[in-house]
């Protein structure tokens, strides 16, 4: 995913949250060496400074490997369906997939210490130096590439336009995180400014409110009193009857940095079978030592009344483990910030089969904001919002009640912009949406580039990709079908009846990515 800035309890966007180590960004994925090898990029937080390791985290990547699955009732369109299908998936995931671990601390001696187990060849560890690309030796023996250390943020996103659009209150006014009712307001979410909506416009007497500034600061406004709500019945439009994006385009990470860990695996590494398991799955996870008392929020031994899923996986972990606490998990972009909303209980990494209801609901509250932004800009959407004139506060309590609205956006093929994802040619069926978040786990297709949904490359716009998911993909434009990259296409924007007139998020890195391992660009000079 993308997801900086959660879960909620080391979200530094709130005015009484520092940034936290435990706070992971990204995790990229993708086959390297003609489909020999799969990189994994696990990024996080550059604290306490890129290059320099918290000693109280652990970090583990997660890993296992399986045959290509095609879902078995394509044609059945139905809650039902895509329920049935969350438990098969879980059957697999949490029966018979068997899940390699790497796992990395801080030293002493300012080295990190990368343990691999459960991998076919047996568990073995080494030490590394930060900073430097390492050559790891494996029991059978083949050879790793590991780089663990400070890089540029690789995160390239317009992160103030996203909360604009979502209306979200920390990031543009001093929130506390104990102050939960003021997180994202009762406001429509848009991709359009909302006439009136004052509490979240452009302001061009103060542009740069809400956006991060090089030495750290965001600056913001005091909260003012309640209700925070909006009364209004249209989107807004200037004297020329062009609509105002919620969305300029900035890259918000510009010049940022972060710590990354950085492995080239073997496929041959993960599974004694690689020809028939073409699917390599990888997921991360931020752990902080209890003793430290850091992210205090957390409990450092969860109930079985507030969080069951916590206490049962508690009572599994190994003695290493058991010191220390589960802060983050980060597999698909957005899964967490669009999806799961930061909350601290719904960091269930792989295992987020329980979220599915929820991700029916949430995908529908999104979708009455999106879509008839959408259809304002004469665009085709996949969301059912009965041809409203203006995006719409609705929410729901029950995913039955949802479906409806959301099912075409659930179900339908995702069609990529062009062939060259899929090199080989091979019968790889598109991905749907109800497949690439459900489990929360970065899905590498092997046997294509990795382009998401089938991996996560670095140059990928993956949250311009992740709004592309509203629109209707059986619709054409020009002679086309719709595709994931419609929404990054500039000439689209040029003709729209809109300013400023740019795709919602940078085109490309603030830094060229390397031709080799470990492709992430060299870290910025700390400015602050």
């Amino acid at each position: 995913m993308a997801d900086h800035n959660d879960p909620n309890a080391v979200n530094s966007i709130f005015s009484d949250i520092d940034y936290s180590a435990a706070d992971l960004y990204d995790l990229f994925g993708f086959p390297t060496d003609n489909g020999r090898s799969a990189l994994l990029a696990l990024t996080f937080s550059a604290t306490p400074k890129a290059g320099e390791l918290d000693g109280d985290l652990l970090y583990r990547l997660l890993v296992s490997s399986h045959p290509r699955v095609v879902w078995p009732q394509r044609d059945d369109v139905s809650l039902e369906s895509v329920l049935s299908y969350f438990d098969a998936v879980k059957e697999k995931y949490l029966g018979e997939l068997k899940v390699g671990e790497i796992r990395v601390t801080h030293q002493p001696d300012g080295r990190a210490l990368v343990k691999f187990i459960g991998f076919p060849c047996g568990n073995f560890s080494t030490a590394v130096a930060l900073n430097e690309v390492a050559s790891i030796r494996t029991p059978d023996g083949q050879t790793i590439k590991a780089f663990i250390g400070g890089r540029d943020d690789a995160f390239f996103n317009d992160l103030t336009g996203f909360f604009r659009s979502i209306n979200y209150a920390p990031q543009f006014y001093h929130v506390p995180h104990t102050m939960t009712e003021a997180r994202e307001f009762p406001i429509p979410k848009t991709l359009l400014e909302l006439e009136g909506n004052d509490l979240f416009n452009f302001r061009p007497d103060f542009p740069m409110w809400g956006f991060f500034q090089k030495d750290g600061t965001t600056p913001k406004l005091a909260l003012p009193p309640g209700p925070w709500e909006w009364k209004g019945d249209k989107f807004k439009k200037d004297e020329n009857g062009n609509y105002r994006f919620v969305y300029d385009g900035s890259d918000c990470r510009a010049g940022q940095n972060c710590n990354a860990i950085i492995i080239e695996l073997p496929h041959a590494f993960v599974t004694p079978d690689p020809a028939s398991n073409r699917i390599v799955n990888a997921w991360g996870e931020s752990w902080v030592l209890k003793a430290a008392h850091k992210v205090e929020s957390i409990p450092d031994d969860p109930s079985w009344l507030n969080q069951p899923w916590a206490a049962l996986r508690e009572k599994e972990l190994d003695d290493e483990l058991r010191k220390y606490k589960l802060v983050d998990t980060d597999g698909q972009p957005f899964a967490d910030a669009g999806l799961s909303e930061r909350e601290d209980d719904r960091q269930l990494g792989a295992n987020n089969f329980s979220l599915g209801p929820h991700f029916v609901k949430r995908l529908a509250h999104l979708g009455w904001g999106f879509g008839p932004s959408i259809s304002a800009l004469g665009l085709q959407t996949s969301f059912d919002h009965d041809n409203s004139p203006v995006s719409v506060y609705r929410t729901y309590d029950d995913p039955i009640a949802a479906f409806p609205r959301v099912k075409k956006v659930i179900f339908q093929p995702l069609n990529m912009p062009d062939g060259s994802w899929n090199p080989k040619g091979l019968d790889i069926p598109l991905r749907r949406a109800f497949e690439i978040f459900v489990p929360n786990v970065c899905a590498i297709d092997m046997d294509t580039t990795g382009s998401w949904p089938f991996g996560r490359r670095l140059e990928d716009q993956v949250a311009t990709r992740f709004l592309s998911v509203f629109l209707d993909m059986s619709a054409e434009i020009n002679g086309k079908k719709y595709h994931l990259d419609l929404l990054s296409d500039p000439a689209l924007w040029a003709s729209a009846p809109i300013v400023p007139k740019n795709p919602p998020n940078p085109l490309k890195n603030d830094k060229e990515f390397l031709p080799n391992f470990p492709y992430l660009a060299e870290p910025w000079p700390e400015a602050w």
